[in-house]
């Protein structure tokens, strides 16, 4: 009798139930695609905000030393603190090595431009454009078109005229997947192997030099083969393969600083911990996350005589940004419940109002309030199941609209959310026919008969 009576209410009342189960669909939907997309979140945010650059920078121990006698600071202004060329490549060495998008060296050296009463000082910064490297079986590529992707580069295109030059996404480094080279995508840019420089747009323009023009640097003749433009100190400077600037300098295999750009995860209170109070289990659990922290101290342990530090403004920013997308997804989850535990309340509301004849009979022929309650939960735990799978379909399918929309790639489904959003679909089922069906329960089976509430 019991699933009959069920049924029949399906049967009599289809545009009630259909109405209630298309809002417990919807608020299930977006709660679905809110969750997998907020789980599966974090990595593609921090891919997404790499293109705001590097987030550490390494130096030279020395550089991190003050020595004080008196209250005076005696350690000299001089840049005679370098890091090894050759260490570089055992970044790919670390715990963390995968997280590590890119790094790039850079070794800055006062130059003269051109010769006699006409030269300039000027500042030349050797680095990596696209370097290639290899550490043990692992041959990879790195440099500042990887760690510093807003410089824009004008130049020879090599086909005689000239174009602005495009960002080529490495396979791998940043997660987005990997697309054919264009003709214009190394437009200007030197090779690491080359005599060829970038003049950064500021200088050029003083200077009145274009791209192909040579220029004199301390002695040498080297080719312009791109304009730089970032909007920062490079634009007054000589941007050259760090051979060169090492050759000028001197000093084969010098390096001043590096900057590194890694994949992270947002500090909290065991991030900012010192590594030297903690116990051997938590140093571990510590080590063992992609914390800013953590992998600065990984990067001192590759690179002899190192200091590493996040780049506060970056680093502190990406966490920030992340918790407050996580929260927005959250308030727009809580938010589509609601709503959906509302239509869900007016919906039974109206139904059981419509069979208070019904309920009147059931009481006179002897039905306690259980039997009446258990009737309604059964129908709004049967509404629960098919709105909850349905829109975990759609939810699922949103998901995967976002990801490809907003991060281009895929949102991954976690089998375990499916039972999360079936009890979040009963909870809110739940909570929105509680009132109705408190009020059912209530009826006087006299009046109830009569047709009134």
């Amino acid at each position: 009798m019991f699933p009959r009576l069920v049924y029949e209410s399906f049967r009599r009342q289809t545009r009630r139930k259909l109405l209630a189960g298309v809002a417990i669909t919807l608020g299930v939907a977006v709660a679905t695609a809110m969750i997998a997309v907020a789980t599966d979140i974090g990595d593609k945010i921090n891919r997404e905000l790499r293109s705001y650059g590097a987030n550490l920078v390494v130096t030279p121990q020395e550089d991190t030393l003050d020595v004080e006698i008196g209250g005076v600071n005696l350690k000299p202004p001089s840049d005679g603190a370098f890091l090894n060329e050759a260490d570089l490549p055992k970044i790919r060495g670390t715990f963390w090595h995968h997280n590590i998008v890119g790094f790039s060296p850079m070794l800055p050296v006062t130059v003269k431009l051109g010769r006699g009463a006409d030269a300039k000082d000027a500042t030349l910064v050797g680095t990596y454009f696209n370097k290639a490297l290899r550490f043990g079986k692992d041959d990879f590529t790195t440099g500042v078109r990887i760690t510093h992707p807003w410089w824009k580069v004008e130049g020879s295109c090599g086909d005689g005229h000239l174009g602005r030059a495009a960002q080529v996404q490495v396979a791998g480094a940043t997660g987005a997947p990997a697309r054919p080279a264009g003709p214009n995508d190394s437009c200007g840019w030197p090779d690491d192997t080359s005599q060829n420089v970038l003049l950064g747009e500021r200088l050029a323009a003083k200077l009145g030099r274009k791209p192909g023009d040579s220029i004199e640097v301390s002695g040498r003749q080297l080719t312009i083969s791109g304009i730089l433009s970032t909007g920062a100190t490079e634009d007054d400077q000589v941007v050259a393969p760090l051979s060169v600037a090492q050759e000028i300098l001197g000093k084969p295999g010098a390096v001043r600083r590096v900057y590194v750009s890694a994949l992270t995860k947002p500090e909290d209170a065991l991030s900012r911990r010192d590594p030297k109070t903690m116990n051997p289990e938590l140093f571990d659990r510590w080590y063992c996350s992609p914390y800013v922290q953590s992998i600065g101290y990984q990067l001192q342990e590759a690179i002899p005589h190192s200091h590493a530090e996040q780049i506060r403004q970056v680093a502190q920013n990406e966490g920030t940004v992340l918790s407050r997308i996580k929260g927005l997804m959250l308030l727009v989850t809580l938010a589509a419940l609601f709503a959906s535990a509302l239509a869900v309340s007016a919906a039974m509301a109206t139904a059981i109002f419509e069979r208070r004849v019904e309920v009147g009979l059931m009481r006179a022929l002897g039905a306690g309030s259980f039997a009446v309650a258990a009737l309604f939960f059964a129908e709004a735990l049967l509404l629960a199941i098919i709105g909850g799978v349905a829109g975990f379909g759609a939810g699922s399918l949103l998901a995967r609209q976002i990801g490809r929309s907003i991060f281009n790639s895929q949102i991954s489904i976690e089998p375990v959310l499916f039972p999360v959003i079936l009890a979040i679909a009963v909870f809110v089922t739940f909570a929105g026919s509680a009132a109705a069906i408190r009020r059912a329960v209530k009826f006087d089976p006299v009046f109830a008969l009569r047709g009134e509430a």
